[in-house]
């Protein structure tokens, strides 16, 4: 019977972190969630930890277990041994549990403006966009922000201005969509001190994403795209 050892916060009652250990029976097939699931149903309703759709699609249930980021709801108990230890999110403020304050996350996507600028006012004229091109951002459409790249990043501990690596892969993402007229105002953007030369090239953020996809590529390629703009007086300034 697997011992999984949980951490444990609750801000409001003034004690110190700690972790707990639960026997969860495991079934064939069992996933860490399903385990978190059973404590919580049966062991102990006080534990708290995010989740929706159990299917590795929404990201939510992103933790630290057994010493690498995974989807919870992905990761097989079979394959964690006897003992599965389950911490929370990295360079997060913990709110309880398992379960931690996101905005910083989203509060640095939301800073690469996410969503397409286009050149011109459309009007009544719909954006086609080719096959071909739609294939050049396909690998990084992909990333759900389930935050494990931005807990596995040190860089992130260390400066909290410091785009993250979901945010600039989202970047990418953007500046090379055929639909977007704001490329070079992007890289301006995101090539600002806290953007991509901030990062040290470490490929945490590469190993533990659960889409294998590759933020560290994608900001190596925006390195590339911004020199290559700025040799040629491209970019705009920024603030």
């Amino acid at each position: 019977m697997p011992i999984f050892s949980v951490f444990r916060y609750n801000p409001e009652d003034g004690s110190d972190a700690f972790f707990q250990e639960f026997e969860v029976p495991e079934k064939k097939g069992m996933a860490v969630l399903e385990g978190l699931y059973y404590i919580l149903e049966n062991l102990d309703a006080t534990l708290a930890f995010r989740s929706s759709c159990r299917q590795g699609v929404c990201g939510s249930c992103a933790m630290h277990i057994n010493g690498q980021y995974r989807l919870a709801c992905e990761t097989q108990v079979a394959k964690m041994g006897n003992f599965v230890r389950i911490r929370p999110l990295a360079h997060m403020t913990v709110i309880r549990d398992l379960v931690v304050d996101m905005e910083p996350f989203f509060r640095q996507y939301e800073a690469i403006k996410p969503y397409l600028i286009p050149a011109e006012e459309p009007g009544d004229r719909e954006y086609i966009q080719s096959q071909k091109d739609r294939r050049r951002i396909d690998h990084y459409v992909d990333c759900i922000l389930c935050g494990a790249c931005y807990g596995s990043c040190p860089v992130v501990a260390t400066d909290e201005k410091y785009l993250g690596p979901h945010a600039l892969m989202k970047g990418l993402r953007f500046v090379d969509d055929s639909r977007d007229g704001a490329a070079y105002e992007r890289l301006a953007y995101l090539s600002t001190d806290n953007g991509i030369f901030r990062c040290h090239t470490i490929f945490n953020c590469q190993q533990v994403c659960p889409k294998d996809l590759d933020p560290t590529g994608a900001i190596g390629k925006l390195k590339m795209k911004s020199v290559w703009a700025k040799l040629r007086g491209k970019l705009p300034k920024t603030g």
